[in-house]
């Protein structure tokens, strides 16, 4: 097995490094204390990220895409993780599941999205539905040319600049029919009822919707009837898999700042590296990243040779659990290192003790990724994480 890195992922690693240093760290303090990035700012990232050829990097050249196998993204989100303030998400990559609409959906939504012309959300959280989508009570009824959607979405991520929603809602409220919708934003029927504030601040809001007989044309079903809960399934493996990516850069700036820091910062007539005590602390958040990311690039390989789905689902519970638990405990160690200064909001360390938080919640909890991965070792056995291929 070849464990290089080919010239090509080389080359995208660093180039999304440099994109991540010269267009999005600059950005950082502005986010941080406006609470979301300005729309002038994020206009101008937007005309930057095609620029640098990261429009789509998740979808195929046919769909508008980059047609970067999954390796490429993973370099790439990897450095783009090691921003503070979601300014991750100013590089938009659509949800996978639109590669299942028709063709004028394609059109119509994802290569606009793709070429930077259109961005999508997604409403799947409710009040009473988060870790348990069974429980989604929105509903969707056809009524001649129209779909008519009721019910409140929370946690939906980026709604500011979207201008289509992916709305998961039961037709005829029978939850064996969960169905996916293409919703424009604005369109009547639908409130924004708030976007609340969140521990850290993020490039895009968090808002709340509710839909009161929202119509959506009879073309807007993405899929078919039914096709919900595959649909989400999708996109949340594919969303665990980013978080992965992101928290393994985020764990691995913060190494970075940890260790400058340990070196220059002198007590006792030394530099504190030479103190056991944080010496220690640097080599365990190194293991940690070592294995995290052995565990990332593993996974990403198995998906371009072809890897089941089944699989695929499975790992990437495994792989979103590590990955922000570990990047949890190695922020939380330079956060220590770095002493008061580490507490600091000018300090990136800082900024991403509390953007790393979220990662252990949204898109599943760590508590949710340890049903699925138990469901699997009781359905599959213990190979499906102990062995190889």
């Amino acid at each position: 097995m070849d464990l290089d890195l080919s010239p090509r992922e080389k080359e995208l690693a660093i180039r999304a490094r440099d994109f991540a240093d010269q267009v999005l760290q600059p950005l950082e303090l502005i986010t941080d204390e406006n609470g979301i990035l300005p729309d002038t700012d994020y206009a101008a990232v937007q005309k930057q990220v095609q620029e640098w050829g990261f429009g789509g990097i998740n979808h195929a050249k046919e769909h508008g895409g980059q047609g970067f196998t999954f390796l490429e993204q993973t370099v790439i989100e990897e450095q783009l993780g090691r921003v503070t303030n979601g300014l991750w998400s100013g590089v938009p990559r659509p949800a996978i599941v639109l590669k299942h609409g028709t063709q004028a959906q394609i059109d119509e939504f994802l290569i606009p999205s793709c070429q930077g012309e259109r961005r999508p959300c997604v409403a799947i959280t409710e009040p009473e539905a988060g870790s348990d989508a069974g429980a989604i009570k929105a509903t969707a009824r056809l009524d001649g040319d129209h779909w008519v959607l009721s019910g409140v979405k929370w946690f939906v991520t980026s709604f500011n600049r979207s201008n289509f929603i992916l709305v998961q809602a039961n037709v005829d409220g029978d939850p064996a029919k969960s169905s996916m919708f293409l919703v424009d934003n604005p369109t009547e029927g639908m409130t924004h009822l708030r976007s609340p504030k969140f521990m850290h601040s993020f490039c895009n809001d968090h808002a709340e919707l509710e839909f009161n007989d929202a119509r959506v044309p009879v073309d807007r079903l993405l899929g078919k009837v039914g096709d919900g809960f595959e649909l989400t399934k999708d996109w949340f493996v594919e969303a665990r898999l980013q978080i992965a990516c992101h928290t393994l850069g985020a764990a691995i700036r913060a190494a970075e700042v940890a260790n400058d820091f340990a070196a220059e910062r002198r007590q006792f007539g030394t530099a504190i590296r030479d103190f056991q005590s944080i010496e220690f602390k640097l080599a365990d958040m190194a293991m940690q990243i070592f294995a995290a990311k052995s565990m990332l690039y593993r996974v990403a390989w198995e998906i371009d040779k072809g890897a089941d789905r089944k699989q695929i689902h499975a790992r990437a519970s495994a792989l979103k659990l590590y990955c922000s638990e570990m990047a949890g405990r190695v922020i939380d160690e330079a956060v220590q290192i770095l002493g008061g200064r580490g507490y600091m909001r000018e300090n990136p360390v800082e900024r991403l003790y509390r953007d790393i938080r979220v990662d252990r919640i949204w898109e599943g909890t760590s508590e949710i990724q340890r049903v699925i991965m138990a469901g699997q070792i009781k359905k599959r056995g213990l190979g499906v994480y102990t062995d190889w291929g």
